[in-house]
């Protein structure tokens, strides 16, 4: 988690670039000069808006023109149809982005990559049509004579750059808080691995959502304040291509996912942008088109993650590694052992008759099992045998064809992943998914969403988790910078923070050496003989074998033994199945 220092660093930042750029406004004269200042906090105002939605969540956004389109036409039609203040149409304008924003995210979040990015791209262009149809095609805000104030009309430009600079820092203190908030945080689990962030307890639909609305509303009250500084207002300037590309390209330049980002490709891009217009304009028709095309050349080629970050990586990189050693597991840990298997355990897991195809291939067949409360089952098989397609059934992210699945008394079937794991399933991935351009700490921090309510239980949680697979020194280390071991550590801890009954894990041994195996057979004793169920998948059969008090063996999606790992090993038909039948039969014979 962000320090408080840095919190203060950034506050002072953020006043301190208002402070310089209100000072330069006033000493500047020239109206086409005093229109660029304004515009300016205006574009890095759309571009935050967009950063909320599209950097942090990574879902691409080509129709953010919408929200700023609806702003400009809310503000622009309530003063001169109903004579509403532009003081109250730009909040009017918000609530009118902020219900756009569910209108527009509830459908297309189902949709994924450049899915989303096209669908998005369609609202702006249907609006345009849409306000065309409905006799808006250029409309001119009236002249105030009496009271101008009142209608945000006023004779010294520099009054609005003022308006756009406040304008400015309230979406910029806003998207300071998101940032350092389990708000912003979510979405950043989102945008790096959504699948891991389900399973971690995020309600990933929820968060987007609240993103898009947020974003709608910022997006709008930016189109508004342009309306009032344009004083004409028409489809093409608000919802046009180049509004979304603007919003876009100003955060893509500067850095996405940053609250610095677009800020720093506004203050860059449009200037250039303008002046190249203002100068050049007649002699180079769509100047500015040349300018953005450039710079996201530019930024593709150089910084694919915009300037922030690539200044940020070159800066940190010696820094990255020697950030703290792996603990030695702690003594409760390593004396740590299974405890006697008891003649019967109470069922914790039921699965009945659970079934999964995929087209004419019957990935897992009629399965059905039961696991016991504090068991350690192991679950194994050929490749391609189903195994991991039965974890995903188990924890919601595939729906089966039939059958049932039962959790302490709960139907799983039909809840999702993060319900899952706010039930009490943790989950570890075959293939490790971490986010990793957060710390390490923070990783497990979004795995302890699910049980805690304040961020300081969330980190406590965290904490504590870490310490139980012995990984406190690492906390503060990019996690993109973990060995496979520090990895799937990580990644178990992020699992514990959510303070699991029942644990799947899918081959968390894949990848490590012989001493590692051991230091990672040692932690999960330790969480059995603590109460925590677990069922793994593994094929280092050496190694399960010492693990697992009992064995489900998959063959082709279906159940073929169930037992004592000593008589698993011994089972013709297990033999037969992970070796083959020459091979089963030379060993008969011998």
């Amino acid at each position: 988690m962000r320090s408080r220092r840095n919190l203060y660093a950034s506050l002072i930042a953020i006043f301190v670039i208002a402070a310089v750029w209100i000072g330069l406004g006033l000493v500047v004269n020239n109206s086409y000069y005093q229109l660029m200042f304004t515009l300016v906090p205006i574009w890095a105002v759309l571009g935050l808006s967009w950063n909320l939605l599209s950097g942090y969540t990574g879902l691409v956004s080509f129709g953010h023109a919408a929200f700023f389109g609806l702003g400009a036409y809310t503000v622009t039609i309530a003063l001169v149809q109903y004579d509403i203040t532009p003081w109250l149409g730009i909040p009017l304008g918000m609530i009118v982005g902020t219900l756009a924003g569910v209108v527009i995210g509830y459908p297309t979040f189902r949709l994924r990559g450049h899915y989303f990015a096209l669908s998005m791209l369609a609202y702006p262009m249907a609006l345009l049509y849409v306000f065309v149809w409905l006799g808006y095609q250029e409309v001119s805000l009236p002249m105030k004579r009496e009271a101008p104030a009142y209608f945000m009309q006023f004779a010294d430009y520099r009054v609005y750059i003022a308006l756009a600079v406040g304008l400015l820092v309230v979406s910029l203190l806003i998207s300071l808080a998101i940032e350092r908030s389990r708000f912003g945080l979510s979405l950043v689990a989102i945008k790096q691995n959504e699948p891991a962030a389900e399973a971690a307890g995020i309600d990933t639909l929820a968060w987007k959502m609240r993103a898009i609305m947020l974003s709608g509303a910022l997006a709008a009250a930016a189109g508004g304040l342009y309306a009032v500084v344009q004083l004409l207002v028409t489809p093409d300037s608000v919802f046009g291509m180049l509004t979304s590309a603007q919003a876009l390209i100003v955060a893509l330049f500067g850095g996405v996912g940053t609250l610095w980002g677009p800020l720093i490709g506004s203050a860059i891009l449009i200037p250039l942008s303008e002046t190249l217009q203002a100068n050049l304009g007649d002699k180079i028709p769509g100047i500015q088109g040349v300018v953005y095309g450039i710079a996201i050349i530019l930024v593709v080629v150089l910084a694919p993650e915009g300037i922030f970050w690539r200044v940020r990586d070159w800066v940190r990189r010696p820094r990255a590694v020697g950030l703290g050693q792996v603990d030695p597991i702690a003594p409760p840990l390593a004396a740590a052992a299974p405890e006697p298997v008891p003649p019967q355990r109470q069922p914790i897991l039921i699965v009945a008759n659970l079934s999964k195809s995929f087209g004419g291939l019957r990935a897992v067949a009629d399965a059905s099992f039961a696991v016991g409360d504090g068991e350690i089952l192991g679950i194994i098989g050929p490749n391609g045998a189903g195994k991991t397609t039965l974890f995903n059934l188990l924890n919601g992210f595939l729906p089966p064809n039939s059958g049932s699945v039962t959790f302490a008394g709960r139907e799983l079937i039909g809840l999702k992943p993060n319900r899952i794991c706010r039930l009490g399933i943790g989950r570890t991935f075959q293939v490790v998914r971490a986010f990793a351009r957060l710390s390490v700490l923070d990783n497990v921090v979004i795995g302890a969403y699910g049980k805690t309510v304040s961020e300081a239980e969330a980190v406590a949680a965290a904490t504590a988790a870490l310490a139980q697979v012995g990984l406190t020194g690492r906390a503060g280390a990019l996690a993109g910078s973990l060995t496979n071991k520090e990895l799937r550590l990580m990644e178990l801890a992020r699992a514990l923070a959510g303070e699991p009954r029942l644990l799947l894990m899918d081959e968390p041994l894949a990848g490590l050496a012989s001493h590692e195996i051991e230091d990672m057979l040692e932690v999960i004793r330790a969480l059995a003989a603590r109460g925590t169920t677990v069922v793994i998948i593994e094929h280092t059969m050496r190694a399960m074998v010492r693990l697992a008090e009992r064995f489900i063996v998959l063959d082709h999606g279906a159940i073929l033994a169930t037992g004592h790992p000593g008589e698993i090993v011994k089972d013709e038909s297990v033999i037969e199945a992970y070796l083959g039948k020459k091979w089963a039969a030379i060993r008969a014979r011998g």
